[in-house]
């Protein structure tokens, strides 16, 4: 298509902008008027090659707008190329359209939900990398970011990632309009700063004049011609670039024209030929190659009665390696310690190094699951953390993740807090739809991390570093939602609820209190989300009280849990767990420091009976 024949497309695309924010009364007009001449150079110049008609072919180009707000630029894309009205694009920002304020998987051309700014990028390098590494097709993944969010420290980890990994079929686009939200952007309009940083990183860097459609067709010519490292277009434009009263004004930044202003805007923009429709080239229709279900190196794995979990579900992942053929892994420099190294050596070519950098590998692992893979990440439970606010955004890219974290809990020992995952349980707690497994033993850790594969949604499944003695027979099964009443008599006084290390702290306490009369009942809780709210139940109508014990803070953890599923129960509920400032010490010291011991389980059941 001509240069004069994009203008028109790019004129179209921007009256397309205005009215449907104008109309909706909100949106980001300015952000999107800047990016207008990129991305219609990059879809109707013969660049993105994609088949709108299927929009899940494999071998389709990707585009990802990490540069959320502007949404009603990628609606007003796939209106010129004729898969929205005009009357559906004005239904932008209402209640059940699913043109919504910032782009989600409603609108089946969206990838990924983005938005919190700093996300797209990682998200691009899961696209990136499992075209490259695991189906084998030529598609380029394409992601627009604002200059505003090159300040997130989650951008460079993908940078540094997409270069190590030579993803050449990965192209950033920088919208550098100077403007953020409430003033300028770090370094304004100097792109060559931009072009420094980004090369420093390893990556191809083109600096161009962002409203220039010839410098723009020869930048993605560069970078489709482009070997072994990752391409950065670099463009400086004009925030409401297009419309003179709106170019390059503070103050406009999320703000929709009134309806005198569009038509003003309007006007001054000359006729627009509404009539017109721009093309998109097809793809090769090429099949996505199949991954190794066979062992590619044979493993001598341990059994022993004492496991640890983290080293049980290590273990299991061998086994299902080959029986889930799409389950990729990936870990962030702990695989000797998290045992994915068991994975790594059985099905290297399906697992991704990571290194420290979480956010990346959660963004990494939402481009993965969106391609169809099943990724597993694996890290210490405390350092999802960092990483929640890519966790809370996978929950609307609806998803397909795994996420192992251990060495939870201040059972892990001498290494301190700052390693002790105790936040954990209460942040996976809070996800729509999430499944959360806690179980004990190498036995229940094996079953529930099959259990992990074939639940769909975000599951995470809580380990432990230290090695357990197994209490369940290799043919006991564990489902989603279930517990196991593990000691159980018609005079139990009071229940037990307990999980992972703090089990055999409580059937320890219950053998104790046996010998002197004392009869109470102990219940594995494996599945804290969601939870077996009928056997709480009957526990709480059979015995006085119930007591909860976790390794765990007690904000958001197990005991919370048990009081929600109780809540419409008359039973005393008492809890014990983490509530003193953690430090070093040997696991059986801090457990006792922490009074989730056997010792304090009897105390406290004591006072309370």
């Amino acid at each position: 298509m001509n240069k004069n024949s994009l203008k028109k497309l790019a004129a179209l695309v921007r009256y397309y902008i205005l009215t449907s924010t104008t109309r909706a009364g909100s949106g980001h007009p300015t952000s999107c008027l800047s990016a207008v001449d990129l991305l219609v150079g990059l879809f109707f110049a013969g660049h993105f090659r994609v088949d709108l008609d299927k929009p899940d072919l494999p071998n389709n180009d990707r585009l990802v707008f990490s540069k959320g707000h502007a949404a009603p630029l990628l609606y007003s894309l796939y209106a010129v190329a004729g898969k929205l009205t005009e009357q559906e694009l004005l239904t932008l920002r209402k209640f059940r359209s699913p043109l919504e304020g910032h782009p989600t998987r409603n609108f089946p051309y969206v990838e990924a939900a983005t938005g919190s700014l700093g996300q797209g990028l990682s998200i691009g390098v899961g696209l990136a990398l499992n075209a490259r590494y695991l189906d084998n097709l030529p598609y380029t993944t394409y992601v627009l970011l604002g200059d505003g969010e090159m300040a997130e420290g989650s951008v460079w980890e993908a940078m540094a990632l997409a270069d190590h990994y030579h993803l050449s079929n990965l192209v950033a686009i920088i919208d550098v309009n100077r403007l953020g939200q409430s003033g300028e952007t770090m370094f304004g309009h100097d792109v060559d700063e931009y072009a420094r940083k980004c090369s420093s990183f390893g990556w191809r860097t083109i600096v161009i004049d962002g409203h220039d459609l010839g410098e723009i067709n020869r930048a993605y010519i560069e970078a489709h011609e482009t070997v072994d490292q990752p391409i950065a277009i670099i463009a400086k434009t004009i925030k409401g670039k297009g419309i003179d009263f709106l170019e390059d004004k503070y103050d406009l930044h999320g703000k929709a024209l009134r309806p005198e202003q569009l038509v003003e805007a309007l006007n001054a923009g000359g006729k627009v030929e509404k009539n017109l429709s721009g093309r998109t080239v097809l793809p090769e229709d090429i099949a996505p190659s199949r991954l190794p279900i066979q062992l590619e190196k044979e493993l001598e794995l341990v059994s022993q009665e004492k496991m640890s979990t983290r080293q049980a579900g290590g273990q299991a992942l061998v086994d299902l390696g080959s029986r889930y053929p799409q389950l990729v892994v990936l870990d962030a420099d702990v695989a000797n310690s998290t045992y994915t190294q068991y994975f790594q050596q059985a099905f290297p070519s399906r697992f991704f190094q990571m290194y420290i950098a979480e956010q990346n590998m959660i963004g990494a692992a939402v481009g993965l699951s969106v391609r169809g893979k099943l990724p597993l990440v694996a890290t210490f439970a405390a350092f999802f953390t960092r990483a929640f606010d890519q966790l809370r955004m996978a929950q609307y890219s609806q998803v397909n993740l795994k996420l192992v974290g251990s060495h939870a809990g201040v059972s892990i020992g001498e290494d301190g807090p700052s390693q002790m995952g105790l936040e954990d349980i209460a942040l996976f707690r809070t996800l729509l739809g999430s499944t959360i497994f806690y179980p004990a033993d190498r036995v229940a850790c094996q079953k529930l991390t099959q259990v992990m594969l074939e639940t769909p949604g975000i599951v995470y499944l809580r380990t432990t570093r230290k090695a357990t003695p197994v209490i369940y027979s290799p043919e006991e099964e564990f489902i989603a939602g279930g517990s196991k009443v593990l000691t159980q008599t018609a005079n139990d006084q009071l229940t037990v609820v307990a999980a992972g290390i703090t089990l055999f702290e409580a059937l320890q306490a219950q053998a104790e209190l046996e010998r002197k009369n004392i009869n109470i009942r102990v219940i594995d809780l494996y599945s804290i989300k969601p939870i077996d709210v009928e056997t709480l139940r009957t526990a709480a109508y059979e015995t006085k009280a119930i007591l909860t014990v976790e390794d765990h803070f007690a904000a958001g953890g197990l005991g919370e849990a048990v009081r929600s599923a109780l809540s419409g129960v008359r039973v005393l509920i008492h809890s014990l767990a983490v509530k003193k400032t953690p430090c070093s010490g040997r696991p059986s010291e801090l457990i006792n420091y922490e009074e989730i011991s056997a010792q304090a389980i009897i105390n406290k059941i004591k006072s309370i009976i």
